[in-house]
């Protein structure tokens, strides 16, 4: 081994010596910030490139994330086996492989320890922000987060989310409108809603939408035809059932996401009716397998993907830990007309 191969690492210290400015402004220089004068600036690239100055692992990441690239975003779930999760992490997973950083997935149990448990684990992995994608979070755990000192953004929050925290979500009323709308038009009075938990705010205003658009057209929403689900496929199918066993059944429903319209078919499907000769169905979300089922789903497309992937570039356009802007940003969603939607039944 020769003498040159065991030579002690030039630090910044050495560099900012040599150059006779201090280490802060060598920092300056290797993160690429315009506050140094062109002369200096020009001084210690000459020193760093002479020396041959090789940044240490700390400083790599130190400039990557003063550049908003590179670190650990933590996306955190109740439930991450949903066709909706699944979206969120590959929407947040594109935007994060873009900026050369990488995505934690954690699911969070209900208890202090499990959340004091992640918290040290998020700490001690010394990730930039936190996306929260939660159906189920208390307000003193939302205060041992803001500790952290983490940027942090959630994505269609709760009711009960502190307000000062950004969050991004869909247009969950106007979706909810035109869903319903649509099958007014294809001549539907009856129509059924299937809604998630009432405490979720999307599942609040996709019922608001419903039944602003039933007024508008002068038909009235009819408590009867209104069943309160939980966005799983279970609760679609028996809330279908018990519609469908009314006196007076709807010709067509609406289910608040679209794991819960597949559960409606099943239910048509069990009471030897078909969609959408017998029953009109449209769902929310449009989660890929919507367009597979047969017959593909007439649904409310939620820009689940982009949400994700505009919550992960907000958290890493932050570089230093700065508190992000009190706003509440909502994308479009759009109706996505396919095969399971008709005029009712003569």
């Amino acid at each position: 081994m020769t003498s040159e191969s065991v030579q002690r690492r030039v630090t910044v210290a050495d560099v900012a010596a040599e150059a006779g400015v201090s280490a802060a402004t060598v920092s300056k220089v290797l993160n690429g910030r315009a506050d140094v004068s062109a002369s200096t600036r020009a001084q210690v690239e000459t020193i760093l490139s002479e020396r041959g100055y090789v940044p240490t692992k700390r400083t790599r990441r130190a400039t990557a994330a003063a550049e908003g690239r590179g670190g650990l975003i933590e996306m955190v779930f109740n439930d991450p086996s949903t066709p909706w999760a699944a979206e969120m992490i590959r929407g947040a997973e594109e935007a994060a492989r873009a900026a050369r950083a990488a995505i934690v997935v954690s699911v969070l149990e209900r208890g202090p320890k499990r959340v004091q448990q992640w918290l040290e684990d998020v700490a001690g992995r010394g990730s930039r922000g936190i996306v929260l994608a939660l159906s189920d979070f208390s307000p003193a755990d939302q205060k041992r987060v803001a500790k952290l000192g983490l940027p942090t953004v959630l994505v269609d929050p709760v009711g009960d989310f502190d307000t000062d925290v950004p969050s991004i979500g869909a247009g969950n009323w106007g979706g909810g409108m035109a869903a319903t709308k649509h099958l007014i038009e294809l001549g539907h009075r009856r129509i059924a809603v299937i809604t998630g938990p009432m405490r979720f705010l999307c599942s609040q205003a996709r019922l608001a939408g419903y039944r602003a658009a039933l007024e508008r057209a002068g038909a009235g929403s009819d408590p009867e035809l209104i069943a309160h689900g939980d966005f799983h496929y279970a609760s679609g199918v028996a809330s279908t059932l018990e519609l469908l066993d009314r006196p007076d059944p709807p010709t067509a429903i609406f289910a608040a996401n679209d794991e819960q319209a597949m559960g409606v078919y099943a239910a048509i499907q069990r009471r030897g009716l078909r969609v959408p000769h017998d029953i009109s169905v449209v769902g929310f979300d449009d989660v890929p397998m919507s367009q597979w089922i047969s017959p593909p789903l007439t649904t409310v497309r939620q820009p689940i993907a982009e949400l994700a992937a505009l919550a992960v570039r907000t958290v890493l356009a932050q570089p230093h830990r700065a508190e992000l802007p009190q706003t509440r940003v909502e994308l479009a969603t759009a109706l996505v007309v396919r095969d399971s939607t008709a005029p009712p039944p003569a």
